[in-house]
């Protein structure tokens, strides 16, 4: 599905496989592309490997926007569930931040007060900071 500059959604096509891996995506992005799609402006993409690079090969100038939920579900399943109100909270800070630079400094608050007691739910984000705060380019 993709969404026009006009704002009008378009159903671009369904492809169906036994298994949904960087390869498969890169083959979707290569027909796409065969078809008439000249650019994407932005993709949001889940955590799958390879899929940022394989949209980079077709698209070479799209903006990649992991999705925050993807990552919020990983971060969350990263620690005991006494955690998650407050864990919550915190990194509410960070993806809702007004602007980058008050998401990257309350993002290095969530790595102090977290990164000691979570470092894999922390982790994630730091590693993926890039494609998760792409939206504050816009």
């Amino acid at each position: 599905m993709g969404i026009g500059i006009d704002g009008r959604v378009d159903v671009l096509g369904i492809w169906l496989a036994e298994t949904e891996g960087a390869h498969f995506w890169q083959t979707v992005l290569s027909d796409l592309k065969s078809r008439g799609v000249q650019d994407i402006l932005i993709a949001c993409v889940d955590g799958l490997k390879g899929f940022p690079q394989a949209i980079e090969a077709i698209f070479p100038r799209t903006q990649v926007q992991l999705c925050i939920v993807h990552q919020i579900r990983a971060s969350l399943r990263c620690m005991s569930s006494k955690y998650h109100k407050e864990f919550m909270r915190d990194l509410k800070e960070v993806y809702r931040a007004i602007d980058h630079e008050v998401a990257e400094t309350n993002l290095k608050s969530l790595e102090e007060k977290w990164g000691a007691k979570c470092p894999t739910a922390v982790n994630g984000w730091r590693t993926n900071w890039t494609n998760l705060a792409t939206y504050f380019k816009a």
